[in-house]
C-alpha cells in the first residue's frame, strides 16, 4: 500500500499541489489506516515513511503520524471513504482566503459538472473541530477546502481522491483568473 501512497505523493509535488513536506495521504484497510508520517517528503515516500494505525484506538505511533491523523480517522468513521488526500495547493488556499462565503461555486463547466460546489471549512490543524467539519461535508461532497490550509478529498482509491484534489485546484485557478479579469 505504501507504493500507491508514494506514487500519488510524487504526483502531488510534481503538479504543484503540495510542497515536499506539506500534505498527507492515507488509505483505510479494514479497521486500520495507513498514513504518511509527520514531516514526510511526499515525493520520497518509502515503506518507512508511512504508519499503520488502528482506526478506533490511538496509540503511541500517533506521535509520528501526520498531524492530521485525527481528521483522517474521523472521516473514515463518518463516511464511506477508503482513501484521503490533503494538499496545500496555492489557488485553493487563496480562494478560501478571499471567498466571502463558505461555498465556492466553480466558474468553468467541467468543474461545475464534476464538483458542483466546493465547501470551505474551518478548524485548526489536527483539531477535533476540523475533524468534525471535514467529516460532515465529505458525507455529501468529494472534497472541500480547509480555509487558509488547502483542499482535502476522499475516494474509494487514492487515484480518485487525487483526481478530486486536481479538480479543486483547477476550479480555483480558473475562478481566480476569471474573477481577476472580470474586474477590469
Amino acid at each position: 500500500m505504501w507504493r500507491e501512497i508514494s506514487k500519488f505523493g510524487k504526483k502531488m509535488v510534481q503538479c504543484g499541489l503540495a510542497h515536499s513536506h506539506f500534505g498527507n495521504i492515507s488509505v483505510r484497510v479494514g479497521n486500520k489506516l495507513i498514513i504518511t508520517r509527520s514531516g514526510s517528503m511526499l515525493d520520497e515516500i518509502d515503506e518507512n515513511m508511512v504508519v499503520e494505525l488502528d482506526l478506533d484506538k490511538p496509540s503511541s505511533f500517533d506521535t509520528i503520524a501526520s498531524s492530521e491523523t485525527i481528521v483522517h480517522r474521523h472521516i473514515y468513521k463518518e463516511t464511506s471513504a477508503l482513501a484521503i488526500i490533503h494538499a496545500h495547493s496555492p489557488f485553493a488556499i487563496v480562494q478560501s482566503m478571499i471567498s466571502s462565503t463558505n461555498l465556492l461555486i466553480p466558474s468553468d463547466c467541467e468543474s461545475k459538472y464534476f464538483l458542483h460546489e466546493i465547501p470551505i471549512i474551518t478548524g485548526g490543524v489536527g483539531s477535533k473541530e476540523l475533524a468534525q467539519n471535514a467529516a460532515n461535508v465529505l458525507k455529501d461532497h468529494k472534497g472541500a477546502i480547509i480555509k487558509e490550509h488547502g483542499p482535502i478529498a476522499i475516494g474509494k482509491i487514492v487515484e480518485e481522491a487525487f483526481v478530486t484534489i486536481c479538480s479543486i485546484e483547477h476550479a480555483c485557478k480558473v475562478k481566480y483568473f476569471a474573477d481577476l479579469f472580470s474586474r477590469k
